[in-house]
């Protein structure tokens, strides 16, 4: 091996040192402040707050590490690669060891750690997402792409089980202090933005080991009505032949036709959108699946009204399209589904467009 090539890598491994080194403090920090609250331990979450100095020390060595290897050896193709997965995954490292100081604090506030259900689904959560951000950090370390792919899948569910646990919050507001009620969500909280970070840490390994980037979020959208036979299943058909790799869409109603209106059929055909895919469905308003979807549009009435209690991490949209051509009759019904078309594409293209912007296809 060249001269060059020795320094390089000797280089290059000593950054990956100071990398794992600091993963480890950051990830100990997180499992400490958990346990702080769990177990009501301020002598641990002090030790934890003071201890992310450290943290931060070494996130300000590795950044200079970086940059001084960059203008030294100024690299290419693979160790150019890694070196740019480094620094951000050093901002994710830093931000950990700020989550650990944010869930100490809460712990040394609280009167008492977390009793009953929620002492138990924290357990569960903190279990998970720990498991999580081991996985991620060992996958980063040992430039493992399969352990990377597979710990990135773990989010979806650490996701669900904090939707149920945001339910559960407000249903102890009466049997918890509002003090402590706050710090508990706050940990919650905490603990959802350190899954998020070990699936960016797992992002930068893809990327590190092939230049993968890191692929923008493709949501899930569902359209509502009362029927299912002209009003969602049109916005549906209308989002999905405007922007089909925009997001992904789907409809439902509380009380669905065996099928769509023949008449809505045969205007959308007209019009150049296929509806054989369409098929009227009932809404299944349990916490779980609602939970998947990232906007709950209704275009009959409020969404309250079909779904009483949205998953936290589930907005809704009302759009008042105005009645279905139910009760008319020849020339008019084709003139009022012209009205709700062009209506509907408006505001799909509005919803599209601020999600993913102006390049929505």
């Amino acid at each position: 091996m060249a001269h060059y090539e020795e320094r390089l890598q000797k280089d290059l491994d000593n950054i990956r040192e100071r990398v794992a080194a600091l993963a480890q403090d950051a990830e100990r920090a997180v499992a400490n402040s958990l346990q702080a609250v769990q177990t009501g331990n301020e002598k641990l979450a002090y030790t934890t707050i003071l201890e992310d100095g450290r943290i931060n020390r070494a996130h300000r060595e590795l950044n200079k590490h970086c940059y001084r290897f960059i203008a030294l050896h100024l690299p290419s193709a693979g160790p150019l690669r890694l070196i740019e997965a480094i620094v951000r995954a050093n901002i994710q490292f830093e931000r950990l060891g700020d989550y650990a100081v944010t869930i100490s604090r809460e712990a040394i506030q609280m009167s008492k750690p977390p009793q009953g259900v929620l002492a138990r689904e924290l357990e569960l959560i903190s279990n998970d997402t720990m498991q999580m951000l081991s996985q991620a950090i060992a996958a980063f370390n040992d430039n493992n792409e399969e352990a990377a792919r597979a710990t990135m899948n773990m989010a979806a569910n650490v996701e669900q089980t904090l939707d149920v646990v945001y339910s559960d919050l407000t249903a102890e507001g009466d049997r918890q202090g509002i003090s402590d009620l706050l710090a508990v969500f706050v940990v919650f909280n905490m603990v959802k933005r350190v899954s998020d970070q070990a699936k960016n840490i797992c992002e930068e390994t893809l990327f590190a080991i092939s230049g993968e980037y890191k692929q923008d979020k493709k949501h899930e959208l569902l359209f509502i009505d009362e029927d299912n036979s002209c009003l969602a299943p049109m916005a549906e058909a209308v989002a999905r032949k405007m922007f089909p790799d925009s997001a992904s869409y789907s409809s439902a109603s509380r009380n669905p036709n065996a099928e769509l209106d023949s008449a809505v059929v045969r205007f959308m055909e007209q019009h150049g959108v296929g509806v054989d895919s369409v098929k009227p469905r009932k809404l299944d308003t349990d916490p779980h699946n609602i939970g998947k979807y990232f906007v709950v549009i209704s275009l009959q009435g409020p969404v309250k009204s079909y779904i009483p209690s949205l998953p936290f991490h589930t907005s809704a949209l009302e759009w008042d399209v105005g009645p279905t051509p139910a009760g008319l009759e020849g020339g008019e019904v084709n003139a009022r589904l012209e009205e709700l078309y062009r209506e509907i594409v408006v505001h799909v293209r509005d919803l599209i467009e601020t999600i993913t912007g102006k390049e929505a296809s």
